[in-house]
């Protein structure tokens, strides 16, 4: 009765099921056996056979838990299995791990500090120590280290081969890096859209004959636990979370970017007028700013909310303009705009080489972008000063702007505030909101010949899983946008997160965006108020003032892998 009910239920696509393995608490590392995904569990020690199709687990070393607990990378290569646990990697025979008796385990090699992956690809061993920032090489039969490679991110790295490419996940990066075997040089990069990935593994779809790689995640969520004994009787807990997930990608070499997972989602924005004092308007314009068409984000269609609009081009950004004969006393209105988009992550690859010799910048861009029309400050002492201190000598476009970011990264701390000081203020305060970080970050750009631009508005709930299910965001968000000549424009996330303090501070988005980042008005306001076609002072009339806003975000499906 059961296999007939399954039956009926639609099977999903390989590359967008969500594996979930019985009894599994934190995988780490992750291999392929047959078919089958294995995966240690460094919580339990438990080696897990996963398939990908049902989530069916076996345990497969029933009797040497206690040897694989605390494990954090493995690797196969034909009946060996490969184990990294604390500072050594180890190696036992497949067939050993079932039967009773002393440890399997032989060891291979011992590290100075903690061996965090291995992989395997017939004569050479790789293994990665987040600690020592490398990725060491030896040789499978000597036991010899042949070389080592610079590990690409900062956080703890899980190691994969391919043909002649090392694949690496890291966990703080949210990130997989494709590196070339033979020198360790990043091909390319991919944002994951979950965070923390602790293993990946490509298994070849027996149906397409493609690769697909597979990325497990461990970490932990809140929930809210019922509990009789307390009052109020919920409380907030935390539990275990970890799964494995397909993560897509396409490079565009020609633009430099790589897209990954994506999401077609519905937002919508709506105002509710609901003003603070008695107000009396006569001829009101009321704009919004729509989202926006970039490589990442597609437009699929948009549609009013409570009342009709009319939709204009600002500076080359769409808006939705409500008109209003006249807002009285007392009166009330729900308007705004619902969008239908399909959003992806994106990640550019430059290096500083690729932006030497660049163009000058046009005279426009220096008149909009290079200039103080932002309320920035940019003539005060503090701002000039630390424009001056943030690069030094150097000279390089990117390494400028990388330079900036750290800087400011440095020197203020995430706060939420009800207002946004100007980036002198913050910089001497010491703590700033995102929009407060992102003053400065544009400030000390500028006044070092580098256009840069506003960019937001707010960030869907990273809830993947959660689809069909009203979200909304607790705040809204704004970041920024460098310009290289001749190539374009760079995001640049504007605060680093709250992942690490005092650096070294995280490169996901660094050039990068990840799915729930959504673009709305490049370099425009993102709502403007006029009255009788003049731009209301705010200190009389503001749109805080004035409406409350309702944001919703309902992610409908995953979206299948970009095709080009």
């Amino acid at each position: 009765m059961i296999s007939d009910t399954l039956a009926l239920v639609p099977k999903q696509n390989p590359w967008q099921r969500t594996i979930r393995p019985f009894g599994a608490y934190a995988l780490h590392g992750l291999a392929l056996l047959g078919d089958m995904l294995i995966a240690v569990d460094s919580a339990r020690g438990y080696l897990l056979q996963i398939d990908i199709t049902s989530d069916d687990t076996a345990i497969l070393n029933p009797h040497q838990v206690a040897d694989f607990e605390g494990a954090t990378g493995l690797a196969v290569w034909e009946d060996t299995l490969w184990v990294t646990r604390e500072e050594s990697v180890f190696i036992c025979n497949l067939n050993q791990l079932k039967t009773q008796g002393a440890s399997p385990l032989e060891h291979f090699v011992t590290l100075p500090y903690s061996a965090d992956s291995v992989a395997v690809w017939e004569s050479t061993v790789y293994v990665s120590c987040q600690k020592a920032g490398y990725i060491f090489i030896y040789n499978r039969q000597t036991r010899q280290q042949i070389t080592q490679f610079y590990a690409p991110g900062i956080g703890v790295e899980h190691l994969t081969v391919r043909g002649e490419e090392i694949w690496v996940s890291d966990d703080i990066e949210q990130t997989v890096y494709c590196l070339e075997r033979a020198t360790g040089e990043i091909k390319f990069s991919v944002l994951t859209p979950f965070e923390c990935p602790t293993g990946l593994a490509f298994r070849t779809d027996a149906g397409t004959g493609q690769d697909i790689l597979y990325v497990a995640y461990a970490g932990d969520e809140p929930y809210i636990r019922d509990n009789p004994n307390a009052d109020p009787s919920h409380e907030i807990e935390y539990r275990d979370r970890t799964f494995i997930h397909p993560l897509h990608f396409h490079y565009n070499p020609e633009k430099r970017y790589a897209l990954s997972n994506g999401y077609l989602l519905e937002m919508s924005y709506v105002e509710e007028l609901l003003p603070l004092e008695q107000i009396d308007l006569d001829d009101v314009e009321w704009r919004i700013a729509l989202p926006s068409d970039t490589d990442r984000q597609k437009v699929i269609s948009v549609s009013p909310i409570g009342r009709p609009f009319t939709e204009e081009i600002l500076d080359g950004q769409r808006v939705a303009l409500f008109k209003f004969d006249s807002l009285k006393p007392d009166e009330r209105h729900l308007f705004g705009w619902k969008a239908l988009l399909e959003v992806r992550s994106i990640k550019y690859r430059l290096t500083p080489r690729d932006l030497e010799n660049l163009p000058p910048l046009s005279p426009e861009f220096k008149e909009r972008y290079m200039t103080d029309n932002d309320n920035l400050a940019m003539e005060t002492d503090i701002i000039r000063r630390a424009a001056k201190e943030s690069i030094g000598t150097e000279t390089n476009l990117l390494r400028k702007i990388y330079k900036i970011r750290n800087y400011v990264y440095d020197k203020l701390s995430y706060s939420i505030k009800p207002h946004i000081d100007t980036p002198d203020v913050a910089l001497e305060r010491g703590t700033g909101s995102c929009g407060e970080y992102l003053g400065a970050l544009l400030a000390l750009s500028r006044l070092n010949g580098i256009a840069s631009r506003t960019v937001g508005r707010y960030k869907c709930p990273k809830y993947a899983e959660y689809q069909r299910v009203p979200l909304h965001p607790d705040y809204n968000h704004v970041w920024m946008e460098f310009y290289v000549p001749g190539m374009g424009w760079l995001p640049i996330e504007s605060n680093p997160d709250d992942i690490v303090d005092n650096g070294p501070y995280p490169t996901r988005f660094f050039m990068g965006l990840s799915w729930y980042h959504i673009e709305i008005g490049k370099a425009i306001p993102f709502a403007i108020l006029k009255v009788q076609g003049k731009p209301v002072n705010k200190e009389e009339v503001s749109i805080g003032d004035l409406a409350i806003n309702h944001i919703r975000f309902t992610i409908l499906s995953e979206l299948p892998p970009p095709e080009f």
